[in-house]
């Protein structure tokens, strides 16, 4: 995986070569990760891996035995110190 820093914004061309050869890039800022860059072709979500993605999430909820899923409380949160 190949890393390029913000401040080399001029290395954009690059970025996108290294992308249509399929590679994954990282863009780092002062050293620090902040985003990831993949081909288009790897970015498309495969239905059924997402489906197995979410009944496991699901099989370890029910596993945890968290209760009801309270929306109201939730959003409650969400909200929270907000004007």
């Amino acid at each position: 995986m190949k890393q390029i820093a913000v401040e080399e914004e001029e290395k954009l061309g690059a970025l996108v070569d290294l992308l249509e050869r399929g590679e994954e890039v990282v863009i780092t800022r002062n050293g620090r990760e902040i985003a990831r860059a993949v081909p288009a072709a790897r970015a498309k979500v495969n239905p059924a891996e997402a489906r197995a993605a979410l009944q496991r999430i699901r099989k370890r909820a029910e596993e945890a035995k968290l209760g009801p899923f309270d929306w109201q409380e939730w959003k409650a949160y969400r909200d929270e110190g907000r004007p």
